[in-house]
């Protein structure tokens, strides 16, 4: 197999054990929010004057675009997304960015799931202010946008040599 595609490298442990984490944490939150909590009967629950816990499942994919596709596509095409992102992991011979791209894994996986049983993704998080309102997210969603820039900002500040 070319060293590009390899599925296990050296530094695949510290990525997986970040999707875990992250799946684990995504995935305990929203269980407990559901059926401990029950979001749903309590809903908006006020935490300050900007900030509510809500619970809504997006169909679709940011800001609800794509809904009307199905949970099957958008599975399909989340789940080769993150084979990808996997298969980048697994070529990383660097602890950091294992560690960053298992975070962005972790949180796919975690709507992935959510997909799959519920048909959308589970949101809680719904930030408003001064009129504004921004879209309702959840802890899965925190460990992909994360990721993602902690990515792009050691690609314009990192000077190693890859």
């Amino acid at each position: 197999m070319p060293e590009h595609l390899r599925i296990w490298g050296p530094m695949a442990v510290y990525g997986l054990m970040a999707a875990a984490l992250s799946f684990s944490i995504d995935q305990g939150f929203k269980t407990w929010m559901l059926y401990s909590f029950q979001i749903a009967d309590r809903q908006p629950v006020s935490v300050t004057s900007f900030f509510d816990l809500v619970i809504i499942f997006n169909k679709g994919i940011s800001y609800g675009w794509l809904k009307g596709l199905g949970p099957w596509p958008l599975i399909i095409g989340q789940s080769l997304v993150t084979l990808f992102l996997w298969l980048w992991m697994a070529g990383s011979d660097r602890k950091f960015h294992a560690i960053v791209l298992g975070m962005i894994i972790g949180g796919a996986l975690g709507n992935i799931v959510d997909r799959f049983i519920y048909g959308g993704v589970a949101d809680f998080f719904f930030f408003h202010a001064f009129g504004f309102s921004w879209y309702v997210f959840n802890l899965a969603d925190v460990a992909v946008v994360v990721g993602a820039a902690i990515l792009v900002y050691t690609s314009f500040t990192d000077k190693t040599e890859n």
